[in-house]
């Protein structure tokens, strides 16, 4: 495609060596320029394959950062979706629908939690737990209840409220005075945690791994450390799984990794395989915390976005993505491992668990021209932090995938400078 890009494969602005036929010509011209595309366009997948306009193949290590946990074009999601769309898509919450009953119950059971509240993505679902925290304390007649501690370098979404709770600057600047009510400190600190703690904490807010953070695993005791803190100050335990959960790290929760048991989880990403839908789950006794008319969602919950999920979640269980999951990352852990040890003056090592891995840059290394070679190689990857190649394959991801991808994004970085 003879469309001119900038060094880390960006598209250029619209010019005339843009074809009037190319498919691109109705994003330069009709697209909120808010993203970073590269210059091609995708039309097709299969599994862990991706083919652009022009057919050429991807190998997807992305997923749509972590969404298409069954891969592309699954033909029992496919088969389902189609199904349902001819049977019931939406009705609304002002009535019931069988698959969103048989989808709370199933997930509900799978992640350890007694209720579930549908949405339609991780940003919903964490505003949704926001509120749920606070007015859970104002019931209780405890009004002086509604600060929130939670951490630098997080990422919870893209709403007001979700990048109030977001502990990264740039997410916030531009969209004037945050959201009243949240104290960040640094992930992995119990000390400043316990700092920060007071009688006005409603919650504790944490991702099991900051993914979109750059791929930091929280330390070894940093969660239960965080329960007992919670316990302590008669605070709520909320965990973002929107990156980690429906077995994106091996297990149902990422949480689960460390035997904790928070008091609601938000969910999302892969829990649709790619049809929009996200979830709070909670624990009984915060049933009741947001009473009718406190909080809604118009498509949440609709019959076809939960046939979706629980189509996903039953083949996640049947073909055991979860097992495969932790063993598939542990090759490539130690195959980013591997490359670093190989590449210092490029790479400075390798983090992550189950199949949210990331394999950090040296500094000085510009992570936008390592992608854009990886991508020029056939292998599709995500900018996790400031420096790191972030790999969220779908969990179908076969072991040969896995050594394509390895051997390619390690030529890639071979063409990549290294730090000055």
């Amino acid at each position: 495609m003879s469309i001119a890009t900038s060094p880390g494969g960006d598209p250029a602005p619209a010019n005339a060596s843009t074809p009037a036929s190319s498919p691109l010509l109705a994003a330069q011209k009709h697209l909120l320029g808010n993203y970073r595309q590269p210059a091609f366009v995708l039309d097709r997948g299969r599994g862990c394959e991706l083919f652009d306009t022009e057919g050429r193949r991807y190998l997807d290590m992305c997923a749509g950062v972590a969404v298409a946990s069954l891969g592309h074009a699954h033909p029992r999601l496919v088969a389902t979706i189609a199904e349902q769309a001819g049977r019931l898509m939406h009705v609304s919450n002002y009535f019931f629908n069988a698959e969103n009953l048989r989808l709370a119950e199933e997930l509900c059971a799978k992640t350890g939690f007694d209720r579930a509240f549908f949405c339609n993505s991780g940003t919903e679902a964490n505003e949704a737990m926001l509120k749920l925290a606070r007015r859970h304390f104002f019931n209780r007649g405890e009004t002086e209840r509604y600060r929130i501690v939670a951490f630098e370098n997080a990422f919870h979404g893209r709403t007001l409220g979700a990048i109030a709770l977001t502990g990264t600057p740039k997410y916030r600047e531009g969209f004037g005075p945050s959201l009243e009510g949240v104290t960040h400190v640094p992930y992995g600190d119990v000390a400043a945690v316990r700092a920060a703690m007071g009688p006005d904490v409603a919650g504790i807010l944490v991702e099991p791994v900051q993914g979109e953070g750059g791929v930091l695993p929280a330390p070894a005791g940093f969660l239960a450390e965080l329960r007992r803190i919670a316990d302590e100050h008669g605070a709520l335990l909320l965990l973002d799984e929107v990156q980690t959960g429906i077995g994106r790290t091996g297990h149902w929760l990422g949480s689960m990794v460390d035997g904790v048991q928070g008091d609601a989880a938000a969910l999302a990403k892969g829990l649709g395989g790619g049809f929009p839908v996200g979830a709070l789950v909670l624990r009984e006794r915060l049933n009741g915390a947001l009473p009718p008319g406190s909080h809604g969602s118009t498509y949440g919950g609709n019959a076809l976005a939960s046939a979706a999920a629980r189509t996903v979640l039953a083949v996640i269980e049947e073909e055991k993505l979860c097992e495969a999951a932790q063993k598939r990352g542990e090759q490539l852990g130690r195959g980013l491992a591997a490359i670093a040890a190989r590449r210092p003056g490029v790479c400075a090592g390798e983090r992550g668990r189950g199949l949210l891995r990331g394999l950090i840059l040296a500094p000085g290394v510009d992570g936008r021209i390592a992608l854009g070679r990886a991508r020029d190689r056939g292998v599709l990857l995500t900018i996790a932090g400031s420096n790191v190649l972030r790999f969220t394959p779908p969990l179908i991801v076969s072991e040969a995938q896995i050594d394509e991808a390895l051997a390619e994004v390690e030529a890639a970085l071979a063409e990549t400078p290294a730090a000055g």
